[in-house]
């Protein structure tokens, strides 16, 4: 069965940075695959193109431009935040703000967003909101597993079933 849409696809695969001789940033083999529902928008849209027409026991091995996957890098995407911003319970939460430590947040219009800790000051925060891989080329390479049709209830709730 080929992949297409509303097919549940189990996949593993290493991500590096830039190429096939990129640094690792992270590999299915040896644990358990990725499996995803095929053409709901829930991957990188590149990443399902690439995949497009392949079944199980293919291998695949393709490059990301990083304006196709998490976007560039943006230097205005890096803020200072209030540390009341971080005020639990009546006080700011100094172990929350732990320098790398990523934390869910909102923006003014309520949309929610990843911050990543860069400095903790007296007053403010600095704050970096680009996606961590912003920037970087990604070098995916693996095999196809398993190709099957989605269930009702899968298709229904645009995500595949786990186990």
């Amino acid at each position: 069965m080929k992949i297409d849409k509303n097919k549940v696809v189990s996949l593993h695969y290493k991500l590096q940075e830039n190429n096939a001789e990129g640094d690792m940033v992270e590999s299915t083999f040896g644990s358990d695959p990725l499996v995803f529902l095929y053409g709901v928008g829930a991957m990188i849209p590149k990443f399902e193109q690439e995949l497009s027409g392949k079944q199980e026991g293919d291998d695949f091995a393709f490059g990301i431009k990083s304006e196709e996957a998490y976007g560039e890098y943006n230097p205005d995407a890096i803020a200072p935040v209030p540390k009341e911003a971080f005020v639990v319970d009546g006080k700011v939460n100094e172990e929350l703000l732990q320098i790398g430590r990523v934390i869910p947040m909102r923006d003014q219009e309520g949309n929610q967003l990843l911050g990543t800790v860069m400095e903790v000051g007296d007053d403010q925060v600095k704050m970096n909101f680009n996606h961590p891989m912003a920037g970087v080329d990604l070098y995916f390479s693996g095999r196809i597993e398993n190709v099957r049709e989605a269930t009702e209830q899968e298709v229904e709730q645009g995500q595949a079933q786990q186990g």
